[in-house]
């Protein structure tokens, strides 16, 4: 049968049913309940001495929609390597989900922009927006980890790994990994710390580096320069 009487057909039936067509091809709208929870989360345990980020995705990704966890989650919650999804199920509670659909996790909201759950041998885990945590500056511990220095093209130019230990100057530690791009071995960046809510790099020579936080995952330098950088979770 010609395309043209398909396509005529289809939307006889559309206007039938009293809704609007959707055009061949199109991609089904993603409902407003998941566009208003995709962002940055943070999840934690009840003492906090357990955190990470993930972040829900509008975009449908298998059983669900996606999801992007922070390297750290597998670590600190096992569960997450199995995660692939995530969705809204029954009672509005938020879902992560596996490759085959089966829940993971399932985590009801208790107040605005705050989820908790409970995984078996893990006791109580929480979910808290971090555009609910806008107001807030970031701690060492939630900053502290491996990180990448990106350039504008997406090149990946070094990693480094960011430590809660004080040094003498009384800053924080910083360690850089094999490897790295002339852009950043020049400034040869060795302590951090967090001033007014910016990422402050320090070189040995005392030169400073600032960075703005973009989102959960990255931090861009600020100024920009000439050669614009960000820093990137790993």
């Amino acid at each position: 049968m010609p395309t043209s009487v398909l396509h005529a057909i289809a939307l006889t039936l559309c206007c039938l049913a009293g809704s609007a067509p959707l055009a061949f091809g199109q991609a089904p709208a993603v409902p407003e309940p998941v566009r208003a929870l995709a962002g940055a989360w943070e999840m934690s345990n009840a003492d906090r001495d357990r955190t990470c980020t993930v972040v829900l995705r509008g975009a449908r990704s298998g059983p669900g929609f996606g999801l992007q966890w922070d390297a750290k989650c597998a670590e600190v919650f096992p569960f997450s390597t199995s995660a692939t999804a995530w969705q809204i199920g029954p009672r509005d509670a938020l879902q992560f989900l596996n490759a085959g659909g089966s829940v993971l996790m399932e985590l009801t909201e208790v107040e605005g922009g705050l989820y908790e759950g409970e995984r078996r041998g893990q006791g109580l885990v929480f979910l808290q927006s971090m555009a609910s945590r806008a107001g807030e500056e970031r701690s060492p511990a939630q900053l502290a980890g491996d990180w990448g220095f990106v350039a504008a093209t997406g090149k990946l130019l070094c990693r480094v790994a960011l430590a809660t230990t004080q040094t003498e100057t009384g800053t924080l530690a910083l360690s850089v990994q094999p490897g790295c791009d002339a852009a950043v071995t020049r400034f040869a960046p060795a302590a951090w710390q967090i001033d007014r809510g910016q990422l402050v790099l320090f070189s040995r020579r005392g030169e400073a580096w600032r960075f703005e936080e973009v989102d959960a995952l990255s931090w861009r330098r600020i100024p920009a320069g000439r050669q614009p950088l960000t820093l990137v979770k790993q």
